[in-house]
């Protein structure tokens, strides 16, 4: 069969690119070796979909580290606001929640998958599905179709890969599209997760006394051999019985990830901050007058309304101060060691869970090889990437998926136009 547009993947950036060059008019395929499409779609945002977040673009691009300013063209197509208007002129209501994540008003990942599933076929794109890609086909320096790996040949004038990075596996995103990249000539930047728990062999780690405490509204900070903060993120996180997750300690990952191959070592320290929006010296002074005000009662019992009580032994033991101390016997250098402890709790961390157990991809295809604006690969004509499978990853609250429809709208409309 020939067609305009051939689209690979049937995820976030394949489903918005469908929809694009539909629109213009091109004859269009979506090829998904699934049983069904979106099917990352599905469980993202917790299964509500957090579909865009709602931030303005520098904020937005800043919360996009790895390498979000190639998005600027993109964004320009594209944008969040695009992406809100887009949603609701389809009939799903959005709503804003916390940090400026979009949310559909029924907290239903189903009906944003269902809706563009939909709005696909309403605009005439073929959908086939449990169609495996084999390979690229090329005709000199051009993009000539694919071949399936039933050895069905489907022809086009473009191309576009949006077959995902090699995260979430069970939703079909296993890294096909890093050889068909290659095959065109493409280099592909080091893979690795992001986006995903730390681990750790801390003896309070490994012994699971602090297994599933939570701790609200820390900081986590990640620091360089030579003792420079390289990131600090705040909000929430979680000791688990292999180091460490929650929100703050997935925003630290790709930034432990970088520092352990820059600095060639085995561990680096990432240190939580109990009390972020006080300074040492309140810390000092805060937590000493909880037991001026309760004197008779031990430390122990005092630091119980200041600190999260499964963490107290811990804090005392490498402080040197006994639980049983009241005010009037409390070393002041020690509960200076306390103050600092407090500030800065070290956790020697060794790296992170596996790619497949991260939320997103780092590193895919070099961007030095496709035009922003287009998406177009720079090597061959009519070939496009969009989506995960590009070397860009942002934090998880709407960012990535962001990135994924607004680059699978640039490729759609240009590999349209093209036609």
């Amino acid at each position: 069969m020939k067609y305009d547009v051939i689209v690979i993947g049937g995820g976030s950036a394949g489903l918005m690119a469908s929809i694009a060059a539909s629109k213009q008019g091109a004859k269009v395929v979506l090829v998904d070796k699934g049983e069904k499409l979106g099917r990352k779609l599905g469980i993202s945002g917790g299964g509500r979909c957090n579909v865009t977040n709602n931030k303005e673009t520098e904020d937005l691009i800043k919360h996009i580290p790895g390498n979000g300013r190639f998005l600027y063209s993109s964004f320009a197509n594209f944008d969040n606001r695009d992406i809100v208007a887009f949603f609701e002129n389809l009939g799903i209501r959005l709503k804003e929640e916390d940090n400026g994540r979009m949310f559909p008003v029924t907290d239903k990942a189903k009906t944003v998958v269902d809706t563009l599933v939909g709005q696909i076929r309403k605009q005439g794109v073929e959908i086939k599905l449990n169609a495996p890609v084999d390979t690229i086909l090329f005709d000199g320096e051009s993009v000539a179709g694919v071949r399936l790996k039933s050895g069905e040949r489907l022809d086009g004038q473009a191309v576009i890969v949006a077959s995902g990075g090699k995260s979430v596996p069970q939703t079909g995103s296993t890294g096909d599209g890093y050889a068909w990249a290659e095959k065109a000539g493409h280099s592909i930047t080091e893979l690795f997760p992001t986006e995903v728990p730390l681990t750790s062999n801390e003896p309070f780690i490994t012994s699971k006394e602090l297994q599933g405490l939570s701790l609200r509204d820390v900081s986590l900070s990640v620091w360089s051999p030579k003792g420079k903060k390289i990131i600090e993120h705040q909000g929430d996180m979680i000791f688990t019985h292999f180091g460490v997750s929650g929100p703050i300690a997935l925003r630290c990952s790709q930034f432990v990830v970088k520092a352990l191959k820059q600095f060639q070592v085995g561990n680096v320290e990432v240190s939580v901050d109990l009390m972020p929006e006080r300074s040492l010296d309140e810390t000092y002074a805060d937590t000493l007058r909880l037991a001026e005000l309760e004197p008779k009662k031990s430390i122990k019992n005092v630091l119980k309304s200041a600190l999260p009580e499964k963490m107290i032994p811990l804090l005392l033991a490498k402080t040197g101060l006994t639980d049983t101390l009241t005010f009037d016997n409390v070393p002041r250098q020690e509960w200076m060691l306390l103050a600092k402890l407090i500030k800065r709790f070290p956790i020697r961390v060794y790296g992170t869970l596996s790619i497949e157990d991260a939320f997103v991809t780092g590193g895919g295809i070099n961007l030095k090889e496709v035009d922003p604006r287009t998406m177009e690969s720079k090597l061959v004509r009519g070939l496009y990437f969009c989506g995960e499978i590009l070397d860009i990853h942002g934090y998880t609250g709407g960012y990535n998926i962001t990135a994924a429809f607004s680059t699978g709208y640039s490729a759609g409309l240009d590999a349209a136009s093209r036609i």
